[in-house]
């Protein structure tokens, strides 16, 4: 069915994109789409939680795989990586480059894997593993998380983004941290995902080393993100509602009730005072709203993720921001 690649230059090259919750993976990713040019990039996202909210922040969406004007493709991975490269790769001559985006909490090496260790080497050339680190609120002690420091471990860039919020010190200071975790690591300082292209695609920097190093676990396929998930501690909350949030208490939920176990939060908000649709981010304790138009009928999503949550009880504060249902 695939004819294989004559040259290795002939191969599909591939770029890993990895980050902890709320470090600016997709904002990078549509910096990426935004500036492809005449360069052809399918992408594959794979967003964690049970509501693709990714779908509602890059360009016009379909439902498994639109194709963007520019020529770009998205495509959705649904719990198989392999499957979804195959499916790109069916449409190889519409195609110069592949990235995928990982979860906030994947460990990248079992998805390294997937093109070092499997059939998909003879048609894909991985190229690169990008790691976004938000430079204000990385720290070891603030995550503990095994799945953070894996993706700077095994990143051949790192890129270290918001830089605008922290001193020129807590940059360098991060930089030298980020040393102890990964040897000679390619650093750029980005801020807002934008980075010149030519410095993170087509930069030939992935070898087999991956494959001689990696831990003994990697070669089986059916490891996957939620191990680290649970070995970590980490949970996603989804929410939906038909009825609006009423802004001040929204707000109020978020300044002075949001559990102390949230990283991050993203989704599409419908507001009680407001005819637009809201996109919504939040990470830490800083959350942002993006106005758009409505392509639907106006409802609430959201997904929450952290670590030791309980879902009954952050739903019932979500459902108690809403409109109340207007008495007959």
């Amino acid at each position: 069915m695939f004819e294989q690649p004559k040259t290795p230059e002939a191969k599909l090259p591939v770029t890993i994109i990895t980050g902890f919750l709320g470090s600016g993976k997709t904002t990078l990713l549509n910096h990426i789409l935004t500036q492809a040019g005449n360069r052809r990039i399918a992408v594959l996202v794979n967003e964690f939680g049970d509501i693709n909210i990714d779908s509602q922040f890059l360009i016009a969406l379909d439902e498994n795989m639109i194709e963007l004007n520019n020529g770009c493709i998205c495509c959705t991975i649904n719990n198989n990586l392999a499957e979804a490269v195959w499916r790109i790769l069916a449409r190889r001559e519409q195609v110069d480059y592949l990235v995928i985006e990982t979860t906030g909490v994947a460990d990248p090496l079992p998805i390294m894997q997937t093109f070092l260790a499997s059939e998909l080497w003879s048609f894909t050339r991985l190229d690169a593993v990008l790691a976004v680190v938000d430079a204000e609120a990385f720290t070891p002690e603030h995550f503990e998380s095994t799945a953070a420091l894996r993706q700077v471990a095994y990143a051949d860039i790192v890129l270290l983004n918001k830089t605008d919020l922290v001193s020129d010190l807590q940059i360098r200071t991060l930089e030298t941290y980020v040393q102890t975790i990964r040897q000679n690591p390619r650093i750029l300082q980005i801020q807002y995902g934008k980075v010149p292209l030519s410095l993170v695609l087509d930069v030939a920097l992935q070898s087999s080393e991956a494959s001689e190093n990696s831990p003994s676990h990697a070669h089986d396929h059916s490891y996957t993100h939620s191990d680290h998930l649970e070995a970590d501690g980490f949970m996603a909350v989804s929410f939906e509602s038909d009825r609006p949030f009423k802004f001040k208490q929204f707000q109020e939920f978020l300044d002075y009730h949001l559990p102390e176990g949230v990283f991050r939060a993203k989704g599409v908000l419908w507001l009680a005072e407001s005819p637009d649709r809201h996109l919504f981010q939040l990470s830490g304790k800083r959350f942002s709203l993006q106005d758009d138009q409505w392509r639907s009928q106006p409802k609430n999503q959201a997904v929450w993720i952290g670590r030791n949550l309980n879902p009954t009880q952050l739903r019932q504060q979500l459902s108690d921001c809403l409109q109340e249902v207007p008495h007959e």
